[in-house]
């Protein structure tokens, strides 16, 4: 048997390195770019964290701001920030952050991703005015549910991830799984009220368990049937997990590469997608089901490596890549070439005028197109070369 006060000498150890771990990780983003945030100034009702929606929109948008002022002369902070959130309840987090929204008049928006060239120089001082913030131990619930999230991260004052971080003392990263499943349900169980922060699409993107040595990550919580899905490195050997770096976490990539500031807003403008698949029951109704696609980490590297090298070596070249069965290959080959159909030289003229998927396999075939046609593009960008959109060959629409 325990002593108790060798267990709570043991507790206190177990919470002093999680607070570290907690501490190192958000000493390394603050270092790299991120503001601090605190508890204190997180708006539990609206999901929102009222001063970074504000300023950016203000600072970002001045003439837009200035309008919704004349809009709304009473309470102008006041009824933006209500509107935001009643907007994030209508289409969710990613398409205010993508698109924006119109309110009487003014254009509001909440975002501004990396353009794909640098001539325009009103874009480029937005991008830079994007505000990435951290805000540690975060009490989230409007409904007097006290749960703390270790970690949330916000864009311009909308949440899009949060994490849970185990020390690996006495607890794992599936003690952070079961956190999540467990601790942190969508609705409040009393209230019956959804939980703005936690609920799909219009709450966080994306929630990480993580500990020393594994990050697993779900899209979607649903108590005790929410999936997690690895998001590690892999090892040399092929094997699961991280390879063991000496010296830091062998899970630093999340926060040092994942979280970087300029990839972390990539993630979120080129890489993240809803996913509408329509489906039928048993009586033959048919209804729409949603997820959220948030690469894995083997996705968003080779993703980032060939369109860095293509962009860096030009036309020409030719890569192989190695994806597993059940891996997401159509999500990896759909997120290349939206990207390279969007490349830039540094003239300006785009490096690629057509980007061609090709497969032999009929499965395939179709399923790249839907992947395709679920991201952001212009009319036109995509077209899809099939029998079913014309008569003859393939090869002769092309």
């Amino acid at each position: 048997m325990i002593a108790p006060n060798e267990k709570a000498r043991g507790e206190n150890v177990a919470d002093a390195r999680e607070t570290q771990f907690q501490n190192d990780i958000m000493a390394h983003l603050c270092q790299h770019g991120w503001l601090r945030g605190h508890n204190s100034a997180y708006n539990t009702e609206l999901g929102l964290y009222p001063e970074d929606v504000l300023g950016f929109f203000a600072d970002s948008y001045p003439d837009q701001w200035q309008k919704f002022q004349k809009m709304y002369p009473q309470d102008s902070q006041g009824t933006l920030l209500k509107n935001v959130a009643k907007q994030l309840d209508k289409v969710g987090a990613l398409n205010v952050l993508r698109h924006g929204f119109k309110d009487r008049g003014a254009r509001v928006r909440l975002a501004q991703f990396k353009p794909d060239h640098n001539l325009n120089e009103d874009i480029l001082t937005r991008y830079a005015q994007n505000r990435l913030r951290v805000v540690p131990e975060l009490i989230y619930s409007p409904h007097g549910y006290a749960g703390r999230l270790d970690l949330v991260l916000f864009l311009n004052g909308i949440p899009v991830a949060t994490l849970e971080l185990k020390s690996m003392f006495k607890q794992t990263v599936d003690n952070a799984k079961k956190q999540y499943k467990e601790d942190r349900p969508p609705v409040d169980p009393r209230s019956k009220k959804a939980e703005p922060l936690l609920t799909f699409k219009r709450g966080a993107l994306v929630h990480f368990a993580l500990d020393q040595k594994e990050v697993w990550m779900t899209s979607r919580l649903e108590g005790t049937s929410t999936t997690f899905l690895p998001f590690n490195k892999g090892q040399s050997d092929g094997s699961a997990g991280n390879p063991i770096t000496g010296g830091t976490y062998d899970t630093a990539y999340l926060w040092e590469e994942v979280f970087d500031w300029h990839n972390w807003l990539k993630v979120i403008g080129r890489f993240i997608h809803v996913q509408k698949k329509t489906e039928k029951d048993a009586l033959g109704t048919e209804r729409i089901s949603e997820r959220i696609i948030f690469p894995r980490y083997h996705q968003w590297d080779v993703v980032t490596r060939l369109v860095d090298s293509a962009k860096r070596e030009g036309p020409g070249h030719r890569y192989l890549v190695q994806h597993s069965a059940g891996s997401g290959k159509s999500n990896s080959i759909a997120w290349t070439a939206h990207q390279l159909a969007s490349l830039y030289e540094e003239s300006g003229h785009k490096l690629f005028q057509s980007v061609i998927v090709i497969t032999a396999r009929t499965v395939l075939d179709s399923q790249f197109q839907e992947t395709i046609y679920q991201f952001e593009h212009k009319e036109g960008v995509v077209a899809r070369i099939s029998r079913e959109e014309g008569e003859g060959s393939k090869s002769s629409q092309l």
